[in-house]
């Protein structure tokens, strides 16, 4: 089974690659954040050693997590994102893993892992490939101070909590960029799996 790993930055325009790849491709997209909001939705255990690591008023009255108030802290304290880090990625990757098993297991050839900070967490799944969606900095900004009610100094915070955009793209396998109009970013996509097709069925 072939593992594409698709990322990029905060608000470069992944999320509308990996819904075209999902809805228009057919492909099975395994989501980190999707995972991760599961496994601390309401109530779950994890939330009780966030409680322990971070403070009670972290967490809710109703039992959910406080996620505006813990992203608050995460993306302006190196240390606290490290801590959350170590508590969830053990759990996420967990969770992949079991999900891609069951995947190969009914003869899927080609899924896609849709994890924000691929290059930035210890590497504790392996890809054939790996596609970064990138974007002009200007527009990165400014998307994302649109997309979450922000100022232009919290956007800049947490662009930088990030590895540079011109590091992942030197790491990675396919660029998408992701500067103009839907059309033309949905064209790359389709060029790379073309590419990847061919690259499966030349090894079966």
């Amino acid at each position: 089974m072939f593992r594409l790993g698709l990322t990029g930055g905060i608000a470069t325009g992944k999320s509308t690659v990996s819904k075209y790849l999902k809805e228009k491709k057919g492909l099975p997209v395994l989501d980190a954040d999707d995972i991760a909001h599961q496994i601390m939705g309401p109530n779950q255990p994890i939330l009780t050693e966030i409680a322990d690591v971070f403070g009670d008023d972290y967490i809710n009255d109703d039992g959910s997590l406080n996620r505006q108030k813990l992203g608050a802290l995460v993306f302006n304290d190196d240390q606290a994102r490290q801590k959350l880090d170590d508590l969830t990625h053990p759990r996420i990757f967990s969770a992949f893993e079991a999900q891609m098993l069951e995947l190969e297991s009914v003869g899927t050839a080609l899924v896609v892992l849709d994890i924000p900070l691929l290059f930035e967490n210890e590497q504790r799944l392996t890809y054939d490939a790996v596609a970064v969606v990138v974007t002009t900095e200007h527009t990165q900004l400014k998307r994302l101070m649109q997309r979450n009610a922000l100022t232009e100094s919290e956007a800049m915070a947490r662009i930088q909590s990030q590895m540079p955009l011109d590091e992942k793209k030197a790491s990675a396998d396919y660029v998408i960029q992701n500067n103009g109009t839907p059309a033309e970013t949905y064209k790359q996509v389709d060029q790379m799996i073309d590419q990847i097709n061919q690259t499966i069925a030349e090894r079966s």
